[in-house]
């Protein structure tokens, strides 16, 4: 295989990018464990007292992930997410204006192979959530385990970041005097095991916990479609029935995570490596689905609910998949 190696003369400003989205995939798959051995290596280098301390308020400020984060709207506004946005580029995309005397829930699709738009759109003011939409504050939900690990648990929870739990969720939801928005890739983990270019598989048929948590709520729903999530790698092809697929899928049922196998680019050169392409992403924010609440929903309110969120994700992609690299022909697929 030829190597195409990037030109030695790209601009400051680019690599300015790359290195943006360099710490980022380092903090996604790498972080968390090295501030585990970090922890780790406290105990036994004599700093014994630290770890003891930080133990402490580990214990003390166990709740915090599930009731609402510790946001910092400086680590927000970073200059670093600004250059990780112009990387791709990733866009957001209002389609009406969303009234701030109501608390939301976005469901956001697909989930790509590492979420890149959700990240981008709702951890950081990259790009320009507070002027879309002001008066709403977001919350990007995720696995419950990344807040059980030291420091990195900290870290993630100043972007806005807060456990996917329903306690948590339903914390945001029914805070009093609404504007508050709970971001939830729903279809998690096993999504990202089909997210490859050309990928438009989604798992939701069988995932209605976030309607339900919705209606007792009493938070409108609102579909979110990320173009351009699924180009940004390829991945080691893992068909149904493969033991590749079976081990993925295996680990998520154990762990509630999974290990997709992806590839793309890397920092010099442009055939291989962990970077992923600078592929444009556009997400579309869209229309809410108005939500009565009741405190105990029946299973055909859910579904009705839930078959008419669907009916508005479908159209909210064919109104704008051909205009974001769409072939007109294409259409969702639902599992």
């Amino acid at each position: 295989m030829k190597i195409e190696f990037a030109p030695i003369n790209i601009p400051l400003r680019r690599r300015a990018q790359t290195f943006a989205v360099l710490q980022w995939i380092i903090t996604f798959l790498f972080l968390g464990q090295c501030c585990l051995i970090v922890f780790v290596l406290l105990i036994f280098a004599g700093y014994w007292y630290i770890a003891v301390i930080y133990s402490v308020w580990l214990y003390l400020d166990r709740d915090t992930p599930n009731q609402g984060g510790r946001r910092s709207e400086w680590v927000r506004n970073w200059r670093i997410w600004s250059y990780f946005r112009d990387y791709f580029p990733i866009h957001l995309v209002k389609t009406t204006d969303l009234d701030p005397q109501y608390n939301y829930l976005f469901g956001f699709h697909p989930h790509g192979v590492l979420a890149a738009g959700a990240f981008g759109n709702f951890c950081s003011e990259a790009t320009g959530f507070g002027k879309l939409f002001p008066g709403l504050t977001s919350y990007l939900c995720i696995l419950a385990l990344w807040f059980k690990v030291p420091f990195y648990r900290d870290y993630i929870m100043c972007a806005g970041l807060v456990s996917c739990v329903k306690s948590s969720v339903s914390h945001v939801l029914s805070r009093k005097g609404g504007g508050n928005v709970a971001v939830i890739v729903i279809g998690g983990a096993e999504e990202s095991l089909d997210a490859r270019p050309g990928a438009l598989n989604l798992k939701i048929l069988n995932r209605k916990g976030f309607i339900k948590m919705a209606i007792k709520c009493g938070a409108h729903l609102v579909p979110v479609f990320s173009f351009g999530e699924n180009e940004l790698f390829n991945q080691v092809n893992n068909p149904k029935g493969s033991f590749l697929r079976a081990t993925q899928e295996r680990l998520q049922k154990i762990a509630g995570l999974t290990m997709p196998l992806f590839h793309a680019r890397g920092v010099f050169q442009y055939c291989f490596g962990l970077l992923p392409y600078r592929k444009p992403i556009y997400t579309i924010v869209g229309k809410p689905i108005i939500v009565q609440q009741n405190n105990a929903p029946s299973n055909e309110e859910i579904d009705a609910i839930h078959r008419k969120y669907i009916d508005a994700l479908v159209k909210l992609f064919e109104e704008h998949k051909v205009q974001y690299g769409i072939q007109e022909k294409d259409r969702l697929l639902f599992g």
